[in-house]
Parts: structure tokens; C-alpha cells; sequence
């Protein structure tokens, strides 16, 4: 039997199922305009930016970094430019494989690899990085004509870091190295980020580091149309970079190499200032290393020589080793005697050879000096005369007395990483010992630091502060390398500003009494045959401080000992004497006395510097194995003495 539809039933499911369709059709059109609207108005800026984003790439333009300039116009750091051969990990493939392969092609050394690999541990894996620099014109020519067959691996010209004169001065200098993790986190922490956009090496140490932002510049930019595979297609737009301002030492670049020519292979520090004003004339320490290994990544062979090293050079003795200060201390004992009305510079007392206290006797001259007041107790060294006077003192009254003189302080200078050293209290004794017994400050450690002994720990820098201070009657001006900026651009100089000098409030008669008493060193005293014939008049101070402690009976023999334990030789002193010039302090690590080793040093140091003499090369080897006293040979005048070239 045939079932009969019901056409009415079918009308109506027809008609509400053409309406559901419609619905579903009205619908996915009203999302789609309304999606259309969103893009087009709604987002339309941010996706017109993004188009231009993927039509255009902004390039960043690294600029040229400043120079480093001595006082006299010597180029100290330069830059050059070079081709470099660099790996893009993320677009080279297998990068064991492409690097063997480019070796048949360039030549890349053992440490190229090395170096590659710890640059790609500190990277992100689409930054190109250098697998050899400096390349030949024929190795770029070969390399070229097979480009193709190395994807991700490109030649830039680069511009690299150069210190023209090597060692010399390279603790003063400092050096430039690739940016590590932890300095790229401080600078997208910082205001200076997009500046460094696209920079790979920043200041490490030394000038270098201090004036980053000087020598840095300002980074520029370049718009570029692009290809949809990401090639360049032309040049839209262009900001130039801002090459960074030269910065203008104060250290005489000729001085500083005679110096660290006349220490040789020993160790040591000097620092040279301009009592006036705080110039810093010559910073050494030695022994040097040579910057440019650090320009593009030491390799581990450098690296583990000069890190291992005994002598460790990476040591900035100047503003880093710290030591007794011995001798060299008294004439600021003297002058806080005189200071405090402690003592009358009349006074005499007698020095026996020996002085003892609480049981124990501390020597002094074998034989002793006999009567010796202030003066004589400064021209002829005497240690009981100075023991004693640190009992009466007092280890309060001396820290006192000695703290704004820069002894164990942070002097302030425009470079980084100086230490504090030790300048003794009761206080500082209770803050650093954590044994109750310890923090007690017993009357006999007093007696040593009257000669600049005990836990007296200082910097050749903070020594050199001092006896600027003392030759410029009791000004103190903040020690600094830098005098002036000069703009890349403009080529204007601007002077960079120094704080006023501080004056101590030193009675000039006292003053000038301590001031006899160091010129009387030089004519009369320790001195005398080193400044022998000299033209000028200069004031000084011996020392010889220990390297390490032996017992009050124990003889002191420099043969008996390790060359590392001998003591150190000293020499503090200023010229000329009626209206100095220039201050100094220097120690020669484990030379013993101070007359003999120190002093020749700065006695040539004075004769450049005031008579424009320039050792003889006779004379330069003598002080160099500590044979020398006044200067032998015919001297050579500093004008007609090249500097070395690169």
C-alpha cells in the first residue's frame, strides 16, 4: 500500500531548514565583516606597521668608538678597519661540517674554534658571529668565488679596537671586549639600550671603562626595503651614527714608558701627580699586559699565562695592591705630631738601635743614631724615634689624623676598582675580627705603625695623594686621568670639571719643617747618592717595608729568603722642593732597600719631567738590576726619544 506524503509537513521542514542555512550564512558573513572591520579599522595601524615591518628592516649603524689621547696628543687607542668571517648558527647547518669546510678555504686555527664556541655559549643563536678576523684580500677573494656553497656564513667589514703602543700603559688604559650576559642585562636594564642596539664590545677596564659612555657614541640607524626572502632591495631611509668624543688624558705617554722601562721584569707600582691640581702624570704597574688579545676573545693559552702567572700582570698594583707603606709613612707621622702638640720638633730623644715596650724590643739602626730630634729622626730614618712617637699618639689619634690624607680611603679617582686598604682603629680591629679576644687592641700592636709597619696597608695611589698634599702645603686635590672631552663632530674641547681643592688646615711652619727634613734626605740623608749632581732640589723618603713577618730576634737576610718574601722597596718624594711640580709614590716589589731600588726611579722620573732628560740605555739597564745611584751616561734629551711604533 502506498503511504500518501504530507506535502505541508515537507513545506515546513524545507522552509525551516532553508531558514537555518540562511541564518548559518548571515551569520558567517556578519563574523567575517565583522573581522573585516576589526582588521581594517579597529587594528588598522597596527597592522599598517606590521606590513611595513615585513616590507622594511631597521638596521642598526654601530658607531666609530672615540680615541684615547695622552696629554701630548699620542694616540693611545685607535680603531681599523678589517674583514671578519662570520657564522650565522641558526641559518649554517651542520656547524662542525661548514667549518671544516671553510678551513679548506681560510685558514682557522685551533683557537678560532675555541673562541667560536665560547662566543656561541654567550649568544643567541641568530647573532653572526666571528670565526676569523682580519682577513686577507686573497682569502676574501677565495672565499667569494664560493660563497654559494655556505649558507649563513657571510664576510663584514668590521672596525676592531687597536692599542697602537701595546703593553705600555695598559692597566691606565684598560681594553675593550665583547659584551658578556651579565653586562647585557645591565644594559636592557638601563636608559642606554637602544643605544646599544647592534654593539657587540664595550669597555672592560681602565679609561676604557670609565668613560664608556664618552667613548661609546650614539648609535644610528638604517631603513631597508626588504624581499620576502629577507634580502635587502634598497635603502629607505638613514640616521648616521654619532662616533664617539675622544677623551684627553692627563699622563704623559713618553714618561709612562720610561718608567715601566726603567722597573724591566721586576714588580711594582708608581703613581705620579701634579700637586697643584691632581693630575695624574704616570700610572704604572707592573708588570703589563698587552690589550689587544682581549679585543677580539683571548685565547685559552693567553688567557691561563697571564691568570696563572706568579707575578700576576692582570694586577692593577697602582689602585689594587695594597702594602706597608714602611719609611714613607714617618714624615706624616712627624707632621701629626707637629698637628696634635704632641711633639716639639726640638726634641731629642735617643735612639739606642732598638726601643722596647711591654717586654718586647723592636729594632731599629744597628748601633743606633745616638741624640736624633725630628728633623734628624726624618733625614736618617730612625724607627725608635717613631716607635715611640706612635705610643704617645695613640692608634685613634693617628687614624684621625691620617684619614684625610687618603690613607685607607677611597681617593676618588675616574677609574674603577681601587681598593680601601687598611688604615688601623680600635674600631676597624672590633668590625673585622670575629673572635672576642681578637677585637681587643693591645698597646703593642701601636708601637709598628709608627713606621709604617703593623696592619698599615695602603696604595701606591693613596701614598702618591699624600705626598701631593704635604708638597702643596696641605691642599688636597682629587687624583683623576681624564682633562678634557673632544667632540668627534665639532672637534670643540670641553675641560672636564674637577672639584676644588680641599685644604687640610696644615700650619705652614710645621709644614715647612717636615719639608726641610725630606729635603735634607736627598742632600744628606738615604738619598744623597741617588740625587747627586741633580739640578733641582727635591725632597724625599726611603722605605722598606716587609713582606713578611719575622720574629723580633730573627736577622733579617735577604739571600736566605724566597725572592717572593723579600722586602719592598719605597720612595715617596716631590720636586722641586720650593714649589713642586710633581708628587710621587713607587714601590718595587721585593728590591729590598728602598735607596737602592726605588729611589734611582725617581730620580730619572724628576730629571724628565723638570730637565726634559731621558736616561741613557746604559743607564735605563743599571736600574733595572738595581746597580744605579745618581744617573751614569750621557742622557738623551726626551724630545729626540721616539716612542715605539706598531
Amino acid at each position: 500500500m502506498t503511504e500518501l506524503r504530507n506535502s505541508e509537513a515537507d513545506a515546513s521542514r524545507f522552509r525551516l531548514r532553508v531558514l537555518t542555512i540562511g541564518a548559518v550564512v548571515f551569520l558567517a558573513f556578519g563574523l567575517i565583516v565583522a573581522r573585516l572591520v576589526f582588521l581594517q579599522v579597529v587594528r588598522h595601524e597596527d597592522l599598517a606597521a606590521q606590513a611595513e615591518s615585513n616590507r622594511t628592516a631597521v638596521v642598526p649603524i654601530v658607531p666609530n668608538r672615540g680615541l684615547i689621547l695622552d696629554r701630548n696628543g699620542v694616540v693611545l687607542a685607535t680603531n681599523y678597519s678589517a674583514y671578519t668571517l662570520e657564522i650565522t648558527p641558526s641559518r649554517a647547518g651542520d656547524l662542525d661540517d661548514t667549518i671544516d669546510a671553510l678551513s679548506q678555504i681560510v685558514d682557522i686555527q685551533h683557537r678560532d674554534r675555541r673562541r667560536f664556541k665560547r662566543l656561541m655559549e654567550e649568544s643567541r643563536n641568530f647573532e653572526s658571529l666571528p670565526i676569523r678576523t682580519r682577513l686577507t684580500d686573497q682569502e676574501v677573494a677565495r672565499f667569494a668565488a664560493q660563497r654559494y656553497r655556505f649558507p649563513g656564513v657571510d664576510i663584514k667589514a668590521r672596525l676592531f679596537r687597536n692599542y697602537p703602543l701595546g703593553e705600555v700603559a695598559s692597566h691606565a688604559i684598560g681594553y675593550i671586549g665583547r659584551i658578556n650576559q651579565a653586562e647585557k642585562a645591565r644594559i636592557q636594564d638601563s636608559d642606554d639600550e637602544a643605544n646599544y642596539r647592534g654593539t657587540e664590545y664595550i669597555g672592560k677596564l681602565g679609561v676604557e671603562q670609565s668613560f664608556e659612555s664618552a667613548l661609546h657614541g650614539q648609535t644610528g640607524v638604517e631603513q631597508m626595503e626588504t624581499s620576502a626572502g629577507g634580502r635587502a632591495v634598497r635603502k629607505l631611509a638613514s640616521h648616521a651614527a654619532t662616533p664617539g668624543d675622544s677623551v684627553m688624558l692627563s699622563i704623559d705617554i713618553k714618561l709612562q714608558k720610561l718608567i715601566e722601562d726603567l722597573y724591566g721584569s721586576r714588580r711594582g707600582a708608581l703613581v705620579a701627580i701634579d700637586p697643584r691640581n691632581g693630575e695624574v702624570l704616570a700610572l704604572v704597574s707592573k708588570p703589563t699586559f698587552d690589550p689587544n688579545l682581549f679585543v677580539e676573545g683571548i685565547d685559552q693559552e693567553n688567557w691561563q699565562a697571564l691568570n696563572e702567572s706568579i707575578d700576576k700582570p692582570l694586577l692593577n698594583r697602582a689602585l689594587r695592591g695594597t702594602y706597608p707603606p714602611g719609611s714613607t709613612y714617618k714624615p706624616f707621622m712627624a707632621l701629626a705630631a707637629l698637628q696634635l702638640n704632641k711633639r716639639s720638633p726640638s726634641l731629642v730623644l735617643n735612639d739606642p738601635g732598638f726601643y722596647t715596650f711591654g717586654g718586647h724590643t723592636f729594632r731599629s739602626h744597628e748601633g743606633g743614631l745616638g741624640g736624633v730630634d725630628m728633623h734628624r729622626a726624618i733625614q736618617f730614618s730612625s724607627n725608635t724615634y717613631f716607635y715611640s712617637l706612635a705610643v704617645e699618639m695613640g692608634v685613634d689619634a693617628i687614624h684621625d689624623f691620617m684619614k684625610p690624607l687618603g690613607f685607607g680611603q677611597v681617593t676618588g679617582i675616574d677609574l674603577g676598582g681601587e681598593l680601601r686598604g687598611t688604615l688601623p682603629s680600635t674600631e676597624w680591629k672590633r668590625n673585622t675580627y670575629k673572635r672576642p679576644e681578637m677585637k681587643r687592641w693591645f698597646p703593642g700592636e701601636t708601637v709598628s705603625l709608627g713606621i709604617g709597619q703593623g696592619y698599615n696597608n695602603f696604595t701606591m695611589l693613596q701614598l702618591a695623594l699624600a705626598e701631593a698634599t704635604l708638597a702643596n702645603g696641605g691642599t688636597r686635590y682629587r687624583p683623576h686621568m681624564a682633562k678634557a672631552v673632544r667632540n668627534a663632530v665639532t672637534g670643540e674641547v670641553t675641560q672636564i670639571p674637577q672639584p676644588p681643592g680641599e685644604n687640610l688646615g696644615y700650619q705652614p711652619r710645621h709644614v715647612e719643617i717636615v719639608r726641610n727634613a725630606l729635603v735634607a734626605v736627598n742632600k744628606g740623608g738615604t738619598g744623597t747618592r741617588v740625587f747627586a749632581g741633580a739640578p733641582y732640589t727635591s725632597a724625599g723618603k726611603t722605605g722598606t717595608a716587609q713582606a713578611v713577618s719575622l720574629g723580633q730576634n730573627v736577622k733579617y737576610n735577604a739571600k736566605a729568603l724566597e725572592e717572593h718574601q723579600r722586602d719592598h722597596s719605597l720612595f715617596a718624594a716631590f720636586a722641586p722642593a720650593e714649589a713642586p711640580t710633581i708628587a710621587l709614590a713607587l714601590i718595587v716589589e721585593n728590591a729590598g732597600f728602598g735607596a737602592a731600588s726605588a729611589a734611582p726611579i725617581a730620580r730619572r722620573v724628576f730629571d724628565y719631567w723638570l730637565q726634559g732628560d731621558y736616561p741613557s740605555e746604559e743607564d735605563i739597564a743599571a736600574v733595572q738590576k738595581g746597580q744605579a745611584s745618581a744617573p751614569i751616561g750621557t742622557p738623551r734629551k726626551a724630545a729626540d726619544v721616539a716612542l715605539p711604533t706598531p
